[in-house]
């Protein structure tokens, strides 16, 4: 997802906070982790029934490793990136899911943005200025990395 905005107040002449699209909603998690609850315990009872009663840990061990694969990428949809151009810097900080903080700051009249597309793999939107770069937006899916750069150029441009 890519939030572009601008605000007079400060001088910043393009502003995005840059995150990852979730799909499955917390209300969607619980839909799903019921279902599969529920197929499990099924499944479960019905193996119990004809005497195979190992089988329930089985079926409750397969829920647990579900739901922890849901929580651990939960969890990496955390990471997020900010774009902010004023006149005197590009500035792109990024935050990792754990909380850590990464910022890259560029001249915009130096400043090269390159998007590009790469055979059998998605494109690579990258900055780059006087021996440093950095890739951005890499979580964004093709399209919405294109309009992301024709607005950064755009931006780009008018600085």
């Amino acid at each position: 997802m890519t939030e572009l905005t601008s605000s007079p107040q400060d001088q910043s002449r393009f502003s995005a906070l840059l995150t990852p699209h979730r799909s499955l909603g917390p209300r969607g998690f619980m839909v799903l982790m019921s279902a599969v609850c529920i197929v499990s315990f099924g499944t479960g009872l019905l193996f119990y029934m004809i005497g195979a009663w190992p089988v329930i840990g089985f079926m409750g061990l397969d829920v647990v490793l579900i739901y922890i694969a849901f929580k651990l990428n939960f969890r990496a949809l955390r990471i997020y990136e900010t774009v902010d151009l004023t006149p005197e810097a590009l500035t792109v900080t990024r935050v990792q899911p754990s909380g850590q903080e990464q910022v890259w700051s560029f001249n915009p009249y130096w400043v090269r943005l390159k998007l590009e597309e790469r055979v059998g793999r998605s494109t690579e939107l990258s900055l780059a200025s006087h021996g440093k770069s950095v890739v951005i937006a890499s979580f964004l899916t093709d399209p919405e990395r294109a309009d992301f750069a024709r607005a950064l150029r755009a931006a780009l441009s008018a600085a």
